[in-house]
C-alpha cells in the first residue's frame, strides 16, 4: 500500500506559481521565493521542499 501512495505523490507536482506564498525576488541567483518557509531558491520552492523533506509541500495555498 505504501508504494501506491508514493507513486501517487510522485505524480502530483505542486505549481508554486499558483500558491499565495510564492514570490519573485530581485536576486538573479535565487529568483524564486517562498514566504511560508522563508527562503529563496533557483528552482521551484516545492521541488526543493520535496527533495529536502521527502514530502510534498504542505504549505501550498491556492490563489483565489
Amino acid at each position: 500500500m505504501k508504494e501506491d501512495s508514493d507513486k501517487a505523490s510522485a505524480k502530483f507536482i505542486i505549481n508554486c506559481i499558483k500558491c499565495v506564498h510564492y514570490y519573485v525576488t530581485w536576486d538573479p541567483a535565487f529568483p524564486r521565493g517562498c514566504k511560508a518557509f522563508g527562503f529563496k531558491t533557483a528552482e521551484m520552492p516545492s521541488t526543493l521542499v520535496k527533495r529536502s523533506s521527502g514530502h510534498p509541500c504542505l504549505k501550498f495555498e491556492s490563489k483565489s
